[in-house]
Order: structure tokens, then sequence, then C-alpha cells
């Protein structure tokens, strides 16, 4: 099985690609794919021992105040609306909820990734929420009324799975001890996921991509170029905290399923084809180092 895990992306990429029309009739099924994988990564550390490292504070700045830096810089600059979602999106996407499973893999510390992965899904659920009140598809709403709907679906999806896991590992020992032995799933799950999530925005670019061509064209582009930066940047901060491998995952590899779902949502539904753009460029690369990691195990 080992040998088979790094096609197992490139796979789930093609399979959205050619099954695009049927992933939307279980498009509902995202929330609670996104939900199992998030808890099961977080049952498998004890919580209460995590602490919040400079590294992490480094990335959750990056991700809160590039993001809207960038939507800012190509709307005044382009006047580009649909791009400057795409960057705002994209920059700002958790954490991927398997990044501790891929992470670990390649030879990360496990608790410096966790920790990362449940700070920023939490400061996402609270400043993806404020960010959308001003910008996207609720801007007619009242503020609050704004924030507090949006961090009410977002907040359930990314932020609940934290807090039941805390509460088993308070109160249900046994039965987180019993959830651990699943934390290997996560990756295959996510893969599913992948695949759904994927093929969701292929269609959607299919049905409403025409005359959208030139945007969809820059948000490809600026989509590899923003993936490049990321796993360059992650990988060279991390060094500097001696973590090469956390920090290029941490940064690089993004949660596109739960960002994909919140383009369609709240932003310009078309703005998710940057992501979709970047899950292809993050899956290959990750591929291609589990198959480079891979090698070098069977060698050694």
């Amino acid at each position: 099985m080992h040998k088979l895990r790094s096609y197992v992306l490139p796979v789930a990429i093609l399979l959205g690609l050619l099954f695009h029309r049927w992933c939307g009739i279980l498009a509902f099924l995202s929330p609670y794919l996104i939900f199992t994988i998030l808890f099961l990564n977080f049952v498998a550390v004890d919580i209460r021992q995590l602490k919040i490292t400079r590294l992490s504070v480094w990335f959750l700045l990056i991700q809160a105040l590039v993001s809207i830096g960038s939507y800012y810089l190509i709307r005044g600059i382009f006047h580009n609306e649909l791009v400057a979602q795409g960057l705002l999106i994209g920059i700002l996407c958790p954490v991927a909820a398997s990044v501790v499973v891929i992470s670990c893999l390649l030879g990360a510390k496990r608790e410096t990734v966790t920790e990362y992965t449940i700070l920023c899904n939490l400061m996402v659920s609270v400043v993806a929420p404020f960010y959308f009140t001003f910008i996207g598809v609720h801007q007619d709403l009242p503020f609050f009324t704004s924030f507090l709907m949006i961090l009410k679906r977002i907040g359930t999806t990314i932020a609940l799975p934290f807090f039941v896991a805390l509460f088993l590992q308070l109160c249900w020992k046994k039965g987180n001890e019993m959830l651990v032995r699943f934390t290997g799933a996560t990756f295959y799950i996510w893969a599913f996921l992948l695949f759904l999530t994927l093929g969701q925005t292929i269609d959607y670019i299919f049905i409403h991509g025409k005359g959208n061509g030139l945007n969809i064209l820059w948000l490809g582009i600026s989509s590899v170029l923003v993936c490049t930066l990321n796993f360059a940047a992650g990988k060279w901060i991390g060094g500097k905290y001696g973590d090469t491998i956390a920090g290029g995952q941490m940064l690089g590899q993004k949660n596109t399923a739960m960002a994909i779902w919140m383009a369609n949502t709240y932003l310009n539904p078309l703005a998710s084809v940057f992501l979709a753009f970047y899950s292809v460029w993050q899956n290959l690369f990750n591929s291609w180092q589990i198959w480079r990691h891979d090698k070098r195990q069977s060698i050694s």
C-alpha cells in the first residue's frame, strides 16, 4: 500500500477531471469530510500539551495580512475583482486537514504541525467571516448579522472538531485511544474530498466559464506563483526554526476543499478556479515529495 500512496493524489485529480458532472451530487458531503479529517488528526495528539510557537505566529500573520493586502493590490492596480478574490481566498485558505499525515510521513515534527493546524483553522474561522462582511455576496447585510452567519457556518466545520477532540481527551480517554487507530485513513478521505471538490469546480468552469477565459488564465498563472512562493517561503522560514519540512507544508499545503466551499458560498464562485489549480500544483508536488521520500527509504 505504501508503494501506491504517491499515486493516490494524481489519480484523485484525474478522476475529478473525468467525472466532474457527477461530483455535484455528493457536494453535501464536503463539510462532513473536512470535519472528520480534522477530528481524526486532533485526537492523535495531546491537545493540552501543545504550545504556540513563533513559527506559527509568523505564518498566521502572513496568511491574514498578505491575503487582504493582495486583494486590494490586485483590485487597485488591475481592477480585477475576480482575480483579487481568488488571491484573497487562496492565501487565506487554512492549512490542509491532512497536513499532519503528509508532513509526518516526510519527517516533520507532529506537534509543530498539529499546533499550527489548530491555530490556523481557528484563525480562519474568525478572520474569514470578518473579511467576507465587506468582500463578496453578503455586503448588503448588517455587519454583525453577516459576521455571525458566516462564523456559525465556518466555525462549525473547522473549529468544532478541536473542541470535540479536547472533550474526549479530558473525559473519555478510551474512546480517544480507539479513534487514534483510524488516523491513517485521513489521507485517503482527503483524496476522496479532493476528487469531489475539484470535480465540482471543473464542472462549474464548463457551465459558467464561457467568456471568462482570460480571467481563468490569470487565476491559473497566479495560483502556480502563489503555490511556489508558499512552499519556498515556508521551507525558508521553517529552516530558521529547525524544521524545514514542517515549514514548507504548513504554509504551502492548503485545505483547498474548505476554501473552494467558502469561495462558492461567500465570493464569486469562479474565484474557486484559483483553488482548483492550486490543488493540482500542491498535490503534484506532494506526490513527488512522497515518491522521493519512499525511494530514499527503500534504498536505505
